[in-house]
Formats: structure tokens, C-alpha cells, sequence
């Protein structure tokens, strides 16, 4: 598994292709969760969700500590928006709405 942290966010991912390598990721899971509780960090677990790449994924469950994570279709990494079907559409959608936001600044600090 691949553990990413980039100033508060954490991510724990990698391919989940058999039982063997779901219990894998449920330990890593459970050794981050550990490693928060002895340097005295709390994860937002209200945030924490999976986020299950591709088609005909099968979408395993996990936990964090107790709590069972929720599934998600669509999360933000580092301002792009991914997708579990891994297509762009919706976040071309985005874009060129914060491109008419951002046109609308520029006309109004030049005006």
C-alpha cells in the first residue's frame, strides 16, 4: 500500500485485487490509526472515505479504529477532482465554471 500525506491530508491506497491484499490494507489501516493514537493526533473520521477506482471494482468495506468508512464516488486531490469511474466530464464541468468565475473577477478589478 502507498501512504501520501500532503500538509493535513493522508491517503492509504493501492490496487485491491484478492482477500489476501484487502487484510493487508485493513493492518495498514489499523497501524495508522495506532500511529495517530500514540502521537496524539485525531483523524476526522467524519472525513475519512474510501474512494474505489474503476469499473467492476467490488468495493470492499474497511474501518478506521471502530468506525466502518463510508464509500464516496468523487474526492479532491490537491484541487482535482477524481472520480471512481476515473472519467472527466464532471471536472471539466468545474473548470470551466471557474473559469467564467474567475473572468468575472478580472472584469470587475479592470474596470
Amino acid at each position: 500500500m502507498i501512504l501520501s500525506k500532503f500538509a493535513e491530508d493522508t491517503k492509504l491506497g493501492g490496487p485491491v485485487d484478492s482477500l489476501k491484499v484487502k487484510e493487508a490494507l485493513q493492518r495498514d489501516l489499523d497501524q495508522l490509526e495506532g500511529w495517530a493514537i500514540t502521537i496524539h493526533m485525531k483523524f476526522n473520521k467524519g472525513k475519512c472515505q474510501i474512494l474505489h477506482l474503476g469499473q467492476g471494482n467490488p468495493g470492499c468495506t474497511d474501518r478506521l479504529g471502530n468506525e466502518m468508512l463510508e464509500s464516496s464516488t468523487t474526492e479532491r486531490d490537491l484541487g482535482v477532482l477524481v472520480y471512481r469511474k476515473l472519467n472527466m466530464s464532471q471536472h471539466a464541468l468545474a473548470a470551466r465554471r471557474t473559469s467564467c468565475v474567475l473572468g468575472c473577477i478580472r472584469q470587475s478589478i479592470t474596470s
